[in-house]
């Protein structure tokens, strides 16, 4: 009996020992929970509380009226809430307040927050609130170890005067960035913004364009844009990857652009390209400032302006430097307009010249005519008017028989006056500075600088020009170029011109006096009257029988009429005080070949358009 008692105590000792080393063995396994995955949610506030079991491991607890619950530094305001402590989870109702550090201020009507991942669900009237901007939703999960939130179902952000839309997005309160995506609408007093997928950041109110993008403006143009910056609060943009501005008269594109609201200037690098398609022009270059404000620009690094022609007969002109602005007319108040200030001579400086009517009384012969209503600038300016004035009348062709006419009329006026189709609009104009090139299919150029204005489409060339037109070359000191609907159809030249024809054997027909006049028919020359004291020239004629050259005429005289017939010279005409030489053409001297100053400068001549922007 004793032995089976002490037997059954030492069994029972056994088993609670081996109960013992069980249960140590599992606390070793399985260690505690750590702090830091436990978060515990204390109840601040609350009109009443009240405690459920709902089974045997899981008990709620309701807190109902002016509730206050805080987790570490987050504070949960609400009418009413549900904690389950089984969970670590917290459900609450009505008028949800979430407070992160007195920053960041999160408000709907429903939440359903887990403290282990610390993600919280919100639904109904949701708003996340900083000193910045606010975030609109119905439907938004917020991480509260990240402070991100992202919604699904629409949401809005209202900054200001500045609200996006998308149908979905995510928003860093941290870093005050909002990333929208899918039908995202920007509205802004000074801008509409479509796009796909776009960044917002409301503390510095900028825009960030990631995907294709079309902003409406009515001051700036619309813009087409997958790549760039807006700054909404100090007006500077920045697009890249090929954008497109277009506004009401025309259209800019670039590599890469920047704008600033304040100055309105606006840069655009890498191909650039201004397109104006009410008056007909194209800027390329590789950079352009274009101001808004005076409704300038200034192309740089190769630009080349395009003067869109008639059938497709168009006029590139490629300088170092290319500027435009516009000027406004000087009308005929019937006052004493005289120019007395810098301003205005500045403006004006370059049309001078325009103050004469130099026209050719057209004969029975199949030549050009002047237009007659070319319009007249008067400018007081007493030295340019004398200058001119000496300019002999011109010789007109009547019957075959040379006749004096009065067709170059040069009137001081005590009055400045200007006549221009467009009335009191702006004049636009051009500038060409260094190493200008022009290019057009029937009339080449050179020279170091050329002035355009819309006022009188007039091409005026400057410091050594060189004119081209298929065999024959032009050469001067000024020379200015007429143009009819973007065609040319007159020219002159103003001291030291000179013509040289080349025959297709090679001989140099050669022209040389004070000035010249001339016409063009159908882009190439037709008739030119040149002036000298005396006028030269050396002229190789060929015979009616069997178009040989009958020898070389040196010969000269107070003028000169010139004739055109394909491109070559075919007839010379001299008045008054005609002195000359035919040679024939084997006893030609060599010394008696070519007048003074004589150079034939095709190796300067564009010989295409793409030269231009080499």
């Amino acid at each position: 009996m004793k032995a089976t008692f002490y037997y059954r105590i030492f069994s029972l000792l056994l088993f609670l020992i081996g109960c013992n080393l069980y249960v140590t063995a599992q606390q070793v396994v399985t260690p505690p929970p750590t702090t830091d995955s436990v978060r515990v949610i204390e109840i601040v506030q609350g009109n009443s509380l009240r405690s459920k079991t709902v089974d045997s491991v899981t008990t709620v607890e309701t807190i109902a009226g002016n509730v206050i619950l805080k987790e570490g530094a987050t504070t949960f305001i609400c009418d009413s809430a549900i904690i389950n402590h089984h969970t670590n989870s917290l459900e609450a109702f009505g008028n949800v307040h979430i407070n992160q550090n007195d920053s960041i201020n999160t408000y709907s009507q429903h939440l359903i927050y887990a403290t282990t991942d610390r993600i919280a669900h919100l639904d109904k009237d949701v708003r996340i609130t900083n000193k910045k901007g606010t975030l609109l939703t119905q439907n938004l999960d917020y991480d509260l170890k990240t402070n991100i939130g992202n919604y699904y179902n629409g949401g809005k952000v209202v900054n200001g005067k500045t609200t996006l839309t998308s149908n979905e997005g995510t928003y860093y309160a941290d870093t005050k960035d909002v990333y929208f995506k899918k039908n995202v609408h920007l509205v802004d007093p000074k801008y509409d913004i479509l796009t796909d997928s776009l960044l917002y950041n409301t503390d510095a109110d900028l825009v960030t364009f990631v995907t294709g993008t079309y902003i409406k403006s009515p001051n700036s143009g619309n813009i087409y844009t997958t790549q760039g910056t807006y700054d909404l609060k100090n007006g500077k943009a920045f697009f890249g990857n090929r954008s497109v501005i277009k506004d009401s008269t025309r259209t800019y594109s670039a590599d890469n652009m920047a704008y600033d609201e304040k100055s309105s200037v606006a840069e655009l690098q890498g191909n650039a390209v201004i397109k104006d398609s009410v008056h007909g022009y194209v800027i390329v270059a590789n950079q352009i400032y274009s101001n808004k404000k005076d409704n300038s620009f200034l192309a740089t690094k190769k630009p080349v302006l395009i003067f869109v022609g008639q059938k497709h007969d168009s006029t590139f002109i490629a300088a170092d430097t290319l500027y435009s602005g516009i000027v406004k007319p000087i009308v005929n108040t019937g006052e004493d307009n005289t120019l007395k200030g810098d301003s205005l001579r500045q403006k004006r400086r370059l049309d001078f010249f325009s103050d004469t009517t130099l026209s050719y009384v057209g004969s029975n012969r199949n030549f050009v005519q002047p237009d007659s209503s070319a319009k007249t600038d008067t400018v007081d300016q007493k030295a340019i008017v004398n200058s001119l004035a000496k300019i002999p009348v011109d010789t007109t062709f009547k019957n075959n028989t040379p006749q004096k006419s009065t067709a170059i009329q040069v009137d001081t006026l005590k009055k400045t006056t200007v006549v221009t189709a467009s009335g009191n609009e702006p004049i636009r104009f051009f500038q060409a500075f260094h190493n200008v090139r022009i290019f057009n299919d029937s009339v080449q150029a050179v020279s170091d600088s050329l002035y355009y204005s819309a006022e009188d489409s007039i091409f005026r060339l400057f410091n050594q020009p060189i004119i081209f037109s298929h065999s024959s070359q032009i050469t001067g000191d000024t020379i200015f170029l007429y143009t009819k609907n973007r065609t040319i159809n007159r020219m002159y030249v103003f001291y030291n011109g000179m013509i040289v024809n080349k025959t297709p054997e090679g001989f140099s027909n050669q022209i040389s006096g004070r000035t010249i006049n001339g016409y063009f028919k159908d882009g190439s020359f037709n008739y030119m009257h040149v002036r000298g004291t005396p006028a030269q020239s050396i002229f190789y004629p060929r015979s009616d029988k069997d178009s040989s050259y009958s020898g070389m005429n040196r010969c000269k005289g107070d003028a000169i009429d010139t004739y055109f017939l394909d491109n070559q010279l075919n007839k010379v005409k001299f008045t008054n005080d005609v002195d000359g030489t035919m040679y024939p053409m084997s006893q030609i001297p060599e010394d008696q070949k070519f007048l003074k100053g004589y150079k034939w400068l095709d190796n300067r001549r564009p010989k295409t358009k793409f030269e231009l922007y080499e």
